[in-house]
């Protein structure tokens, strides 16, 4: 072998040995974004080497090193798959205020931290034309539950009937594409709307009462879910009963509801 293969062969070596040391050190700094599509972007950006996926695993193999995978959702998957998930067409087009009481009502889900890190979570059901909070349920897990009984309850009200096209209009999570929450709906007569994908604003009246309640009450201060539910409770009455407000014509949203029925 000639000189100069001799030198050729060995500034490969050193080449190689190098490289190596900077992937192995860039996969360790960056092991926790879990994507070695990231690492070859990374690699050829910053430190101009080029080398594709198998050569990659081959020197995480050497070195023993893991990168941890996000395990997929196989609630979702299966429901992908199967399809039996629907999404239901935006009936509302953000026609909030319609002053037919108990025909568009907004429905969503919010999170209430409490006590040492625990966490409830309350459904709960708005009359879109009156800002009446006409049902809601509180809930220490997120299970399909939550959405059922909210509703069950909407449909035992007795303060008044709700109106014969009512609807329920909500975002596109999981708890409302269920085949269940849909059947349920089916059941007693009720309509289904969703807002776009990935839009708040179709939404906004329901978004807007979470914000005002979680700025009015001190709900992290409670200790137990019972002292929540107690809290959220006395909440719901005053909102319901006692909270005049600007867009209602200074009235509470039972009393806006009222005029309304009256005149229509």
């Amino acid at each position: 072998m000639c000189y100069k293969h001799i030198i050729k062969k060995i500034n490969n070596n050193i080449y190689e040995y190098f490289n190596d040391i900077v992937v192995k050190m860039e996969i360790l700094e960056k092991h926790k974004i879990n994507n070695i599509i990231t690492e070859f972007g990374i690699l050829e950006n910053k430190f101009h080497i080029i080398m594709n996926r198998k050569k990659i695993q081959r020197i995480m193999r050497k070195y023993n090193i893991t990168c941890p995978i996000r395990k997929a959702n196989p609630y979702k998957r299966i429901a992908k798959a199967t399809k039996e998930h629907r999404v239901a067409p935006n009936r509302l087009n953000r026609e909030f205020k319609q002053n037919i009481p108990g025909k568009v009502m907004l429905t969503d889900i919010t999170y209430m931290p409490y006590g040492n890190n625990k966490m409830a979570y309350l459904s709960t059901i708005k009359d879109s034309s009156t800002n009446e909070i006409l049902a809601y349920n509180l809930s220490n897990n997120l299970a399909i539950d939550i959405v059922t009984e909210t509703i069950n309850k909407l449909v035992k009200l007795k303060s008044f009937k709700l109106h014969k096209d009512a609807f329920i209009h909500s975002d596109q999570g999981s708890h409302y594409t269920s085949p269940i929450f849909q059947k349920l709906l089916k059941k007693y007569n009720l309509g289904q709307s969703m807002s776009r994908r990935g839009n708040c604003w179709d939404n906004a009246p329901q978004e807007s009462f979470f914000g005002h309640m979680k700025d009015e009450i001190d709900y992290k201060s409670c200790e137990t879910i019972e002292e929540l539910k107690i809290l959220i409770d006395d909440y719901m009455d005053y909102y319901n009963n006692e909270r005049c407000q600007w867009n209602l014509k200074k009235l509470t949203p039972v009393q806006y509801r009222n005029q309304l029925l009256v005149t229509s």
